[in-house]
């Protein structure tokens, strides 16, 4: 075995931003696709740069998020949840990132792993089903590469089954009070062939049969 010192891995999770500031430095395409998925995650957003994209710029004129016209300077970071950068200036983002390090704030500078403490994973969503892949940093293209697979694998029929699920659960706690028997109809509603109906287009059999199996009835959308 080598000497060396194995750098520690990183630890998967799942954060809620709802209502959270998180700040972006640059306004660029790499910054556009970091705002749109942190919007989608009901995010408050802060982007610092000087000058944004087409998409950037709607979205800071309809107050969909603030924008600070300038480069970035040491105290934006203030109160924010989690910050993020596009690869730039090296002095910048050090300085960016050492900001981030005093305040205790997890921080991500695109493609510059010494200027990190969390990473991007590579997302496949197919509704609330959200799967994430990451090679640890050393090789961000094949995680790509394996969204792509995914993405062709993994169809609507599985966000359609996701919000069905959510319908069946209230009324589930009601009538299967014990943990057990809910358990079991939970994977036999997985294991059974709910999901190739909706894959097939049979949506009102798949609801159907979805009852049948949890013994319930779903509730209403919206409700």
């Amino acid at each position: 075995m080598s000497g060396q010192a194995q750098a520690p891995s990183y630890y998967p999770v799942y954060l809620s931003l709802a209502e959270r500031l998180v700040v972006v430095k640059g306004g660029g395409p790499v910054a556009e696709r970091k705002v749109d998925g942190l919007l989608r995650c009901g995010a408050r957003v802060r982007v610092v740069a000087p000058e944004l994209t087409p998409e950037l710029a709607r979205l800071a004129e309809n107050g969909e998020i603030e924008h600070l016209a300038r480069p970035y300077r040491p105290g934006d970071l203030e109160r924010a949840a989690l910050v993020l950068a596009e690869p730039g200036d090296q002095a910048s983002d050090a300085e960016f990132f050492a900001e981030a390090e005093r305040r205790g704030i997890f921080a991500n500078v695109e493609d510059d792993l010494d200027h990190c403490s969390f990473i991007m994973p590579a997302v496949v969503r197919r509704g609330d089903l959200v799967v994430a892949i990451s090679t640890s940093g050393r090789a961000p293209a094949m995680a790509v590469r394996l969204r792509e697979r995914l993405e062709r694998e993994l169809g609507p029929e599985y966000a359609a089954l996701l919000e069905l699920a959510g319908r069946l659960r209230r009324p589930l706690a009601r009538d299967a009070p014990e943990f057990e028997e809910r358990r079991r109809r939970w994977y036999e509603l997985v294991d059974s062939n709910v999901l190739a109906l909706f894959r097939d287009g049979r949506a009102v059999e798949a609801r159907e049969r979805a009852e049948q199996i949890m013994g319930v009835a779903a509730e209403e959308p919206g409700r």
